[in-house]
């Protein structure tokens, strides 16, 4: 089944979430604000992605500027820190089967769904 992680404040994010309501298909909302993504979750979307754990940071949130920003962070590092301050994490982030994109553009999940 299709997952989108969702945050609801997120115009991007609510873009998505329109695009997978458009498709017709069946998909679940993850609302990974409300409902904590664990190291081994968060590890599995990253593999699925195909990138870095970097690459999903959100590095204009003031808590990565506060925090993080200018530290040299280890891979495990990064996703620690995403766990513990899930407004890190880029959105929104749609998986289907083996397959994820980050939204953004939102013509990305098309391509996925």
């Amino acid at each position: 089944m299709i997952k989108i992680y969702h945050n609801p404040r997120c115009s991007k994010s609510r873009l998505g979430l329109a695009a997978l309501e458009a498709s017709g298909k069946e998909f679940e909302i993850i609302k990974y604000l409300e409902d904590e993504l664990s190291s081994k979750t968060l590890t599995s979307i990253i593999s699925k992605l195909g990138i870095k754990p970097i690459d999903l940071v959100r590095k204009n949130e003031a808590i990565w500027k506060s925090d993080y920003k200018n530290k040299t962070l280890t891979d495990q590092e990064l996703i620690e820190a995403m766990v513990k301050h899930p407004k890190l994490i880029e959105r929104p982030i749609v998986i289907n089967g083996d397959k994820a994109v980050i939204g953004r553009p939102t013509e990305k999940i098309l391509e996925i769904i």
